[in-house]
């Protein structure tokens, strides 16, 4: 299956449209049995440097922050900017699962929420909701998981104000949990988004789908990274939605030993052991199927193009050259 070209100069956007462009004969499987690129920490490219540190850093850079602020900040913000594109761009690159860790500002008296990643985005989750609809109203064929993470912590107040914004900005576009997610179904009754909420309140919503399993392996190290999904993978893959998490994880020791470094500077050089490791990937019911698979740096590789083409592993199977 060759990726989609458009009429657009800009070779990021070659997958806009790659839903549509599946054959007819993948239109009834679930989207938890098709692959799917994501990006992680997706809203990483609009941190605000002046914004207050995100209450879960460790203490020692909370300390760093207070005597030497512009110095602790620099080396924050280069750790914990995961994305470079917006997430227009980052739609438009083909990426259909979105990781939104949502916080609220604890400088902030109102409702209002946020995304986090060591600091606090300078955009609000609605204004980012209406970025994605946006979207999607120009892209009516394509369909994305948002996935809204670390949301346990949050106040009965705040659960309303995102539950509430997230209806009132998405609202017929939202697909129940009750369906069976095809891109038939979808495009019939007018989907175009699968919401996951990280807390047991999403029981009581028909459009709110519980948690997505994430795969973490929690390590700066690519071979212990490919080590992890592969073992998990020997576990069986979960019923529905899943996501392999293809992301490096530094923890406070290794900043402190790379104080001028980056997350970019770390995981530049380990991607192309990471699109290998893609490229023998398959999508499907098996129990070493992958789903989601989810990567730093949407727009550096070819990594969203190789997880669309797993694809076509499926199309093979679905017609079987002749004996």
């Amino acid at each position: 299956m060759e990726p989609l070209k458009n009429k657009s100069n800009n070779p990021l956007d070659e997958n806009k449209q790659w839903m549509s462009r599946l054959p007819e004969n993948l239109w009834d499987i679930p989207l938890y049995n098709i692959s799917i690129p994501g990006s992680h920490d997706s809203m990483s490219y609009c941190l605000d440097k002046t914004s207050p540190l995100e209450p879960e850093l460790p203490v020692l850079l909370s300390v760093l922050d207070k005597f030497v602020p512009c110095f602790a900040r620099a080396i924050i913000l280069r750790w914990a900017k995961t994305q470079a594109l917006s997430v227009t761009q980052q739609l438009n690159a083909g990426v259909r699962y979105l990781d939104l860790r949502i916080a609220h500002r604890p400088d902030d008296p109102s409702p209002v929420l946020y995304f986090a990643h060591g600091l606090f985005t300078h955009i609000t989750v609605k204004e980012a909701f209406l970025e994605i609809l946006a979207w999607l109203l120009a892209n009516p064929t394509e369909v994305v998981m948002l996935a809204c993470r670390r949301v346990q912590d949050f106040t009965p107040e705040h659960h309303l104000h995102l539950i509430s914004s997230l209806h009132s900005v998405f609202g017929p576009k939202l697909c129940p949990k009750h369906e069976t997610p095809t891109l038939r179904v979808m495009w019939k009754m007018g989907y175009q988004v699968i919401l996951s909420y990280d807390d047991v309140i999403a029981q009581f919503y028909d459009f709110l789908w519980p948690s997505v399993p994430y795969w973490w392996a929690n390590t700066t190290s690519v071979n212990k990274l490919i080590h992890y999904l592969e073992e998990r993978k020997q576990e069986g893959r979960p019923g529905g939605f899943f996501v392999a998490g293809l992301n490096l994880t530094e923890d406070f020791w290794y900043i402190v030993t790379h104080l001028f470094g980056s997350m970019k500077k770390m995981t530049i050089p380990k991607l192309p052991v990471m699109y290998l490791w893609v490229q023998t990937q398959h999508p499907g019911k098996s129990g070493d199927a992958t789903n989601i698979i989810a990567e730093d740096l949407i727009g550096s590789d070819r990594f969203v193009s190789a997880v669309i083409n797993l694809n076509s592993k499926l199309i093979l199977e679905k017609n079987p050259s002749p004996h």
